[in-house]
């Protein structure tokens, strides 16, 4: 027993105190591995390269860029050639002479008094009794009214003409109106058109024409009366009224002189 070879030697003594030697190099091992995998992690990574290659970027403003564009379109032609071509096509189209675009004309504004006043230029006048003037027209001055003995306007003219005188109309137009004024007596009312329309009052009590007909100048209205109260100071008469647009204007405008 006392003369073990070499290798039982050996073995007990890695048994022994060589097993905390094996022990204690494989904690050193494992330690440094670590240390080294724990250096490589921490370690600044190498700068890699983009995929792809060598990308650059250029800035707008970058020298590379080369010289500008001509404007109108990109460097190469491809918008340009696209520009002319649609130009071209325009140029084609369009007519050689255009006609130009006539821009509409303001017809000048007429005065609605003078234009109508034209108009009823038109028409024929007659006077509708033959007699003196008793009152004139006066819408803006007080005359002195003989009836009822004080100072008024008077909104027409009164023709003296003997009772059962025919009145005749003044021009042509259409019966408006025939009624009885309680003021004025029997009243006949005609529309000449254009804004003239005349009234004849202090007719006797049966006008010869009813509301609705049409008349020339010169169509026997009624005869002369005495219907008229507000006027019966005066001698037999007509009273004869007109209104352009209704305004009232003096009838003596429109007689012949």
């Amino acid at each position: 027993m006392k003369n073990r070879s070499i290798l039982e030697k050996l073995g007990d003594f890695v048994l022994g105190k060589g097993f905390y030697i094996v022990l204690f190099l494989c904690v050193a091992t494992i330690g440094i591995s670590g240390y080294y995998l724990i250096h490589s992690l921490t370690s600044q990574p190498q700068e890699m390269e983009p995929a792809g290659g060598g990308a650059s970027v250029v800035l707008p403003d970058s020298e590379a860029n080369g010289p500008d564009p001509a404007p109108g379109g990109l460097t190469g032609g491809g918008l340009t050639d696209g520009q002319d071509s649609l130009s071209s096509r325009q140029e084609q189209e369009q007519p050689d002479d255009p006609e130009p675009v006539k821009q509409p004309q303001e017809e000048p504004e007429e005065d609605s008094q003078t234009g109508t006043s034209e108009q009823s230029a038109a028409l024929v006048f007659t006077w509708p009794v033959k007699g003196e003037v008793l009152r004139d027209f006066s819408a803006e001055t007080l005359a002195l009214d003989p009836t009822l003995e004080d100072w008024r306007t008077h909104m027409g003219v009164d023709i003296a003409a003997s009772l059962g005188v025919e009145v005749l109309a003044i021009a042509s137009g259409t019966v408006s109106a025939v009624y009885e004024d309680g003021l004025m007596g029997t009243t006949v009312v005609v529309d000449h058109g254009n804004g003239l329309v005349t009234t004849y009052s202090n007719l006797a009590g049966q006008p010869t024409v009813e509301s609705g007909d049409l008349v020339e100048t010169g169509t026997i209205l009624g005869t002369v009366g005495s219907t008229a109260i507000a006027e019966s100071g005066l001698s037999p008469h007509l009273h004869l009224e007109a209104s352009l647009n209704g305004v009232a204007v003096d009838p003596m405008e429109y007689l012949p002189q």
